[in-house]
């Protein structure tokens, strides 16, 4: 299981293109992951296993259970909110998974979410998802697309759970196999009722997984 989400970083490119050659296997060349570090409307995460945290400032690291949950709630889509910034790894990190995303105007356009295979079927992947949703919706971003692999129903029904419908259809969009990308969004992501359903989703993810997984470190 991850300790914590974080912004990508130039160092860890070597470790995300593993992660993408795993995941991808057959969409090679990956992206260009430096680039896209630069790019002003791409935002890439990680989520990453450290050997050792250290606390950077003297806040006091949030209380788990039911605290930390409201904690994590009450801050999801609050615009102009960065992530917490006061744990930092001392020794070297593993990588778990990784995603990104671009904002062009009121969309967020989700362009990729991978986990390592050997760390498939532990949340890494949903986790990944909800930063994105958090993330979006600080920097006020409507609505969320993407693309999936017809065949790919495991993703679709992530999806699905978190509010995504499916309103389009790209025919022979992959280029190894020219499988249909189905496309999907999501309704107003600030709206009451997709708050609610993302809300309840959320408690229901910690009561699984533990509230330790919402921490977030930059």
């Amino acid at each position: 299981m991850p300790d914590y989400v974080r912004l990508m970083r130039h160092e860890d490119i070597d470790q995300v293109v593993v992660i993408d050659r795993e995941a991808f296997p057959t969409e090679w060349p990956p992206p260009n992951f430096k680039r896209e570090l630069e790019n002003r409307l791409a935002t890439y995460i990680v989520a990453c296993n450290a050997t050792e945290l250290t606390e950077e400032t003297e806040e006091t690291p949030p209380q788990g259970g039911l605290t930390m949950l409201l904690s994590r709630v009450s801050r999801l889509f609050t615009p102009g909110r960065l992530p917490d910034s006061k744990w930092s790894a001392k020794g070297g990190e593993y990588i778990t998974g990784f995603a990104g995303f671009w904002v062009m105007a009121d969309e967020a356009h989700i362009t990729t979410i991978a986990t390592r295979q050997t760390c498939r079927q532990q949340g890494i992947g949903e986790l990944l998802l909800q930063s994105i949703i958090d993330m979006a919706a600080r920097r006020e971003a409507r609505i969320i697309t993407l693309e999936v692999r017809a065949s790919n129903t495991a993703a679709q029904k992530l999806y699905t759970k978190y509010g995504f419908t499916q309103v389009g259809l790209r025919h022979g969009y992959y280029i190894d196999n020219r499988e249909d990308a189905i496309i999907m969004s999501t309704d107003h992501i600030t709206s009451p009722s997709f708050k609610a359903q993302i809300k309840e989703i959320i408690e229901a993810y910690t009561t699984k997984w533990g509230p330790d997984r919402y921490r977030m470190s930059t």
